[in-house]
């Protein structure tokens, strides 16, 4: 066995912290894959490299690359990285903590790597592969755990990234996201709940906390609709039936439409990514379920925006008001570099309240944003979130910076100087820095050794 040194950390937890290096292993293995000549000794990392072997029967068969794929995954796996990425001929290389890092040896070429995602793919997904260029499957391997897996083309040549799934869902108070707010929403009755944020943001890992909670808390039907499935629940209060996009439903609204046949309390929605999604999912808020679903948004205007946009403007007044009959919620989230190392959530949190069912229904989203800036009982702005973050040293300013929907107003707030806007939403309110909600990070002081642009 072979080690070698990574500069990077070494991730501890979901969104924890990580040391500054990790031992990865390079298997070696003398034992020759299926198909390959007897006396000739074939490795690992050989394999690993994209080495070709001929045969009588042609090029290494599927097996053997599996190996080599399995090897990869153990490493993800004991490393707690996110993703593997392999592409045909490339260097392997793992996602830990929002950053990249590499593997030795080499992706097999072409061939061989597709013979590996047939293994783990079969023929029907394939088949959807080579029309599409694009298809989604999940994996169980023993030993090893659940994977979501997205295989695509790359210059007309295959690859794979493979992201790991966690053997149980988390609890809410361990995501660093306002969890008193979220409990809330997932035991409401009824209504419309929607997590934000771009991919990779943990939108799926925050759902999953909300069902279990349910699991825990509640005696509830949860129908799931997910494309592909991901975490498997274990049932313990709550039925939870799975099912899955492309082999159990056609698409996101079909499964819709017939899982309001089904006795539902609760509809997961994978991901809103059509008129006719968006569509299904209200109706079902409006017949009593409770319905919990993600878009690709980065805040509750921008979701606002992106619904409407789904359907003509002349629908428009319809969707909104029953947008602001129906919709609970909206939590928008994205991960950040943490100093301690890992990442941590920022987030922004809006529960509708009756004065944002009146935005809503008059197709206001500037008016929301704002709102949700001044603050109150289950609103959180990002800037109000990213500034408990710096002033708690758990993120540094120029990341906070970046993030930020206005970071000017943010680098203002750093420093004590309120825009006149917050200023006069706030005024008769007690000097000092707001909380990030009522379950969110404290602000505190100013850190000691913060420097801020122009600051004295």
């Amino acid at each position: 066995m072979k080690w070698i040194g990574l500069k990077g950390p070494s991730l501890q937890g979901r969104w924890g912290g990580w040391n500054s290096a990790i031992p990865l292993p390079m298997p070696e293995s003398n034992h020759a894959p299926q198909g390959a000549p007897l006396d000739e000794e074939v490795s690992f990392a050989d394999l690993a490299r994209g080495q070709s072997y001929e045969t009588g029967t042609g090029s290494i068969p599927a097996p053997a690359g599996r190996q080599v794929l399995e090897g990869w995954l153990a490493q993800m796996v004991e490393h707690q990285a996110s993703d593997l990425i392999l592409r045909a001929g490339s260097r392997p290389s793992l996602r830990l903590a929002g950053s990249i890092r590499f593997l030795p040896g080499r992706v097999p070429g072409p061939g061989p790597l597709t013979e590996i995602m047939m293994a783990i793919l079969g023929a029907e997904r394939m088949a959807d592969w080579s029309s599409s260029g694009a298809v989604d499957a999940a994996i169980q391997l023993d030993g090893l755990g659940r994977f979501r897996i997205n295989a695509y083309k790359q210059m007309g040549e295959p690859a794979l990234v493979i992201r790991r799934i966690g053997s149980s869902a988390p609890d809410l108070t361990q995501l660093n996201l306002p969890h008193a707010e979220l409990a809330e929403l997932a035991m409401r009755r009824r209504g419309l709940v929607l997590v934000t944020g771009v991919a990779g943001s943990g939108k799926s890992t925050t759902l999953a906390a909300m069902i279990e909670h349910m699991n825990r808390h509640g005696e509830r039907h949860v129908i799931t609709l997910e494309d592909p499935v991901e975490l498997l629940y274990q049932e313990q209060r709550c039925v939870i039936s799975q099912r899955e996009v492309g082999s159990d439903t056609p698409t996101f609204a079909e499964g819709l439409r017939h899982a309001l046949r089904q006795s539902p309390d609760v509809i997961l929605i994978g991901e809103v990514r059509d008129a006719a999604t968006i569509e299904a999912a209200l109706e079902a808020a409006e017949t009593g379920h409770l319905v919990l679903s993600t878009l690709h948004t980065v805040n509750a205007a921008q979701t606002l925006d992106r619904i409407l946009g789904f359907f003509p403007d002349s629908a428009g007044e319809q969707v909104r008001a029953r947008l602001a009959e129906n919709l609970a919620g909206v939590l928008g989230q994205r991960l950040l570099p943490c100093d301690a190392g890992g990442q941590v959530p920022a987030y922004e949190l809006m529960v509708t309240n009756p004065y944002l069912r009146q935005c809503i229904l008059e197709g206001e989203p500037s008016e929301m944003a704002r709102t949700i800036a001044a603050g109150g009982p289950g609103l959180t702005s990002y800037n109000h979130c990213l500034e408990g973050l710096v002033r708690s040293r758990q993120v540094e300013l120029d990341e906070a910076l970046a993030a930020s929907d206005r970071p000017e107003e943010l680098l203002l707030s750093l420093r004590g100087i309120r825009s006149g806007l917050e200023r006069t939403l706030r005024m008769g309110e007690d000097e000092g820095h707001p909380q990030v909600g009522p379950s969110g990070p404290d602000h505190g002081s100013e850190p000691g050794g913060l420097r801020l642009s122009g600051s004295e």
